[in-house]
């Protein structure tokens, strides 16, 4: 059921996405008098298709005007991306029976630069439409909720201590720039290629220099900066071994069996030689000022059954006239963001061109049950991807053609159309290969 939700939620995000992109294009070709001979999401590959218009006797009986449009709409059979062919254009499909014809007036070739240039940029600009607009509605519907940086402490795994951090660290910041979000922390730190950070250490205020070459592993860590959690009680449920004790809320429990349990994370490691045999443990906990001691029952899964207090998010709210100017903001930043983390996959020496992922990484992210708010946080952040992605100078993609239709307005020179078709079987080689590497990273993954 688990496998079924996300890959439901994959295909719906990826379909909007698609839709979005290419009606962008759709939109600016029929401005312009193009004919835009197919819309389709997924490819047809070899002529096969699940739906299309033309054809089609049903459509034809009950949208006529449909069925007699120059353009055909339709589903491919493969879940790969969606295109939107356009009369006179060199594209993707590498059909180029049209150039041994005379040039059309209703062709892409036939106008002027600057229209084909609004066509090409038209995909992108309807994603970053989308990503804005999404943000209005999370920021509007939900507000913005994090976790402050104020008086957090880390909980360091091996990569974070091999970089000179120690749990109970508080990082002030990197490179003399505080962050004041708690969550922002690790990718600050990657995205800024940060040589220092500064830490506050049992009193002390200490300056990391952070070994650049490590950067690469830290994209592959997530969990780096975890929160450190004092082992605070905050209730005990029904359900729980311990129901009934003495312990009360705002008790900190200090020690496990005479360990020192500074920090939740402190206590699992102790707690897990208890599973699938359960038992007891003599439990030390701080109240008020008194130290005090209990044994606590440890259920066959290794738990406690205890629930610890957490620390309070902050929440932003807005009113809809305030989320609109939020809403364009957030959109350009996460795009600045993007940008940053695209020079580092271009970067060798980073190594970040290992934690490129396909449709497999984008199925993870969404989560297990059904949750609009999350679903429409990734919606808008794989808007802008794509955006930012088909901006990329690459023949093939959006970027390619802005590239060369740009040197056309500059110099005054069109590019050939033979040019053009070896430039876009570069760029499709090219997109070829960065799809295997995002699938093969994927795989590694899932095989460690």
């Amino acid at each position: 059921m688990v496998v079924l939700i996300k890959t439901l939620q994959v295909i719906l995000a990826l379909s909007i996405l698609i839709i979005v992109h290419e009606f962008g294009h759709f939109l600016f070709a029929r401005l312009f008098g193009i004919r835009v001979e197919k819309f389709y999401l997924f490819f047809d590959v070899g002529g096969k298709k699940l739906f299309s218009t033309k054809g089609n006797r049903f459509i034809a009986k009950h949208f006529p005007r449909l069925a007699a449009s120059e353009t055909d709409y339709g589903i491919g059979w493969l879940p790969l991306g969606g295109y939107c062919k356009i009369a006179g254009m060199v594209d993707e499909s590498m059909d180029t029976e049209f150039l041994k014809q005379e040039p059309q007036p209703w062709e892409f070739r036939t106008k002027p630069a600057w229209q084909r240039l609004l066509v090409m940029a038209g995909g992108v600009l309807f994603n970053f439409i989308l990503a804005i607009l999404l943000y209005i509605v999370i920021l509007a519907g939900w507000g913005r909720s994090y976790l402050s940086n104020d008086n957090t402490q880390i909980w360091a795994d091996e990569l974070a201590q091999e970089m000179g951090f120690q749990t109970g660290d508080h990082i002030i910041g990197f490179d003399g720039k505080a962050t004041k979000e708690f969550d922002r922390l690790q990718m600050e730190m990657v995205r800024g290629q940060a040589e220092t950070a500064t830490v506050l250490r049992d009193g002390d205020t200490l300056t990391l220099y952070l070994d650049q070459s490590l950067l690469g592993s830290v994209l592959q860590d997530p969990g780096m900066f975890s929160l450190a959690l004092p082992f605070v009680v905050d209730t005990i449920p029904p359900t729980s071994p311990n129901y009934g004790c003495e312990l009360q809320r705002g008790d900190r429990i200090l020690a496990l069996d005479g360990q020192s349990v500074r920090y939740i994370q402190d206590s699992r490691a102790l707690l897990s030689a208890y599973k699938g045999v359960g038992g007891t443990v003599e439990a030390t906990f701080l109240r008020e000022d008194d130290t005090l001691s209990l044994a606590l029952q440890v259920d066959t899964t290794g738990l406690l059954g205890i629930y610890t207090s957490m620390p309070e998010l902050q929440v932003r709210e807005y009113s809809v006239l305030e989320a609109i100017p939020a809403g364009f903001k957030l959109t350009f930043t996460t795009i600045g963001g993007y940008l940053d983390d695209l020079k580092l996959v271009f970067n060798p020496s980073t190594k970040a061109y290992k934690s490129v992922g396909s449709f497999i990484a984008i199925g993870q992210a969404f989560p297990s049950a059904w949750d609009w708010y999350r679903f429409i946080n990734l919606l808008a952040l794989l808007s802008i991807m794509l955006g930012v992605m088909n901006l990329l100078p690459i023949p093939g993609l959006d970027g390619g053609h802005i590239l060369f239709t740009l040197y056309e307005m500059i110099t005054g020179r069109k590019p050939g159309d033979r040019f053009l078709y070896i430039a876009q079987i570069v760029g499709m080689v090219l997109l070829v290969a960065l799809m295997l590497l995002a699938f093969g990273n994927d795989i590694g993954r899932l095989i460690r």
